[in-house]
C-alpha cells in the first residue's frame, strides 16, 4: 500500500468555479476499456476552444504535479474517468476551494489528496503560478500545509481521509491482498460458503 504524505513538484493553476467532470474528460472518451491514454484527452474540449492556451497545453506547466483549482471542482457526473484522466496526465494532488463529494471520493480511492484552502489562499497560489510557473510546490499532509516558493498556507482535509492517505489504507485492493491469509482463514469458518458441497453429499 502506498502512503501519500508529501507531494512535491511544480503546480498548475486552473481558474474557474464549477468545472465539471464532463469538461475534465468529455463523455466520448468513456468508452475506453482501460484508463490508459486518458491523460492525453483531459480537458479536450476546453483545450480546443482555447486554441492551445489552456494551462494543460502550455509547455511551462508540463510535468506539473499539483493542480490548483477554485470552487466546486469535479461537479457533475460521478465518472471515475475524471480523476483517472488527471492522474494519467501527471497530477498527484489537488488544492482547491471546494470539491464535489463524489469526485473527492473517487480521488481518495486512488490515493490522490484533495485538500481545501481559503479562496484568498487559492487565488494567491494561482497568481504565483501564473507569474512564475517554475515555482516549486509541496503539499505536506502531516503538517497540513502547502508551500509555494517562499509562501506557506494552511490547508484542510477531513481527518478520516487524511489518515487513510498517511497510512496507505486508502488502497482497499491493497489491503485485501495484504490480508489474504486472514481472509482465507475466516472464509473457512463461514458455513454458507460450504453449502454447495453439503447439498451435493445429501
Amino acid at each position: 500500500m502506498s502512503e501519500a504524505k508529501l507531494i512535491s513538484g511544480r503546480g498548475i493553476p486552473l481558474v474557474g468555479n464549477d468545472i465539471d467532470t464532463d469538461r475534465i474528460i468529455p463523455a466520448r472518451y468513456l468508452r475506453c476499456v482501460t484508463f490508459d491514454g486518458l491523460g492525453e484527452q483531459v480537458f479536450a474540449d476546453d483545450r480546443t476552444q482555447t486554441g492551445g492556451k489552456h494551462p494543460f497545453d502550455l509547455p511551462e506547466y508540463k510535468n506539473a504535479k499539483i493542480l490548483v483549482v477554485n470552487g466546486n471542482f469535479g461537479c457533475g457526473s460521478s465518472r471515475e474517468h475524471a480523476p483517472q484522466a488527471l492522474v494519467k496526465w501527471g497530477i498527484e494532488a489537488i488544492v482547491g476551494e471546494s470539491f464535489a463529494e463524489i469526485f473527492f471520493g473517487n480521488c481518495l480511492a486512488m490515493g490522490i489528496p484533495c485538500v481545501t484552502a481559503t479562496p484568498e489562499t487559492v487565488q494567491q497560489l494561482q497568481k504565483t503560478l501564473k507569474e512564475n510557473p517554475q515555482t516549486p510546490m509541496s503539499l505536506d499532509l502531516a503538517a497540513m500545509e502547502i508551500l509555494c516558493g517562499e509562501l506557506s498556507f494552511a490547508v484542510t482535509l477531513g481527518e478520516g481521509a487524511r489518515q487513510m492517505l498517511l497510512t496507505g489504507t486508502w488502497d482497499s485492493c491493497g489491503q485485501l491482498i495484504n490480508y489474504e491469509p486472514q481472509i482465507r482463514k475466516t472464509a473457512l469458518c463461514l458455513p454458507y460458503l460450504h453449502w454447495s458441497s453439503q447439498l451435493a453429499s445429501t
